[in-house]
């Protein structure tokens, strides 16, 4: 860099906006865990404390960073069929996630949702209501879909750290798991997150949830009545 290209860079003013493109650009270099306050300040250039003038503490930053995140998922497709458009809006917010492997645990990690989340799961209902899914459907698919309407699956266990074979005597009293395992053949870079969440695991479950809503959506599914059928 030039002296002239680094003092047009230090004009730059410094904004909650280019903190956050930033900081989402260093965590996608270096990972969220090496992410600190100080290490933002060093990329943009700044002391630290100018950072505290566009977020409050690394929590507010890392919001931002999810709700920037967010912002980069397509907007609904228009059309009639609404599986095809919340089909197209779950794999366009999975593309994301896999552009910065970090988001998933970060999303996760909020103890509320951030502005951008909520505005995204709201015009997702909305998606499913503009598709003649009942209000009371639409509460029970959000529920089901869970993470997944945010492009990726939340797993039991954490196995992204295989330490090899399966332990013999571990097979011997699970041998159901073992046989399961031995089966499994993942696509290591179409995973958010590590473990089983590649991306035709992903779609698998993202169509047969699908398909099940569009089915309860004929019967005219309710509540009330799958209640009433489920009491002795």
């Amino acid at each position: 860099m030039t002296r002239q290209e680094a003092t047009h860079t230090q004009r730059i003013p410094l904004n909650k906006d280019r903190v956050l493109r930033t900081a989402v650009a260093l965590a996608d270099a270096t990972g969220i865990d090496a992410l600190s306050m100080r290490r933002l300040a060093q990329e943009l250039d700044v002391v630290p404390m100018a950072l505290y003038k566009h977020v409050a503490n690394k929590e507010e930053l890392l919001d931002g960073m999810a709700d920037a995140v967010v912002g980069e998922i397509d907007p609904p497709a228009s059309g009639p069929d609404w599986q095809r458009v919340v089909r197209g809006r779950i794999l366009s917010a999975r593309r994301v996630l896999l552009r910065h492997p970090w988001a998933a645990r970060v999303i996760e990690s909020r103890t509320a949702p951030t502005p951008a989340v909520l505005a995204y799961l709201d015009s997702m209902a909305g998606s499913f209501r503009d598709g003649g899914l009942s209000a009371d459907l639409t509460h029970h698919v959000m529920h089901a879909m869970g993470s997944r309407l945010l492009g990726f699956s939340q797993e039991l266990f954490d196995t992204s750290d295989p330490s090899g074979p399966p332990d013999p005597a571990l097979a011997a009293h699970y041998p159901h798991i073992a046989e399961l395992a031995a089966t499994a053949a993942h696509d290591e870079g179409s995973t958010v997150g590590g473990g089983c969440d590649d991306q035709f695991e992903f779609e698998f479950a993202l169509d047969l949830l699908l398909d099940g809503f569009e089915g309860l959506r004929r019967q005219g599914w309710t509540s009330a009545r799958a209640k009433a059928s489920h009491r002795p």
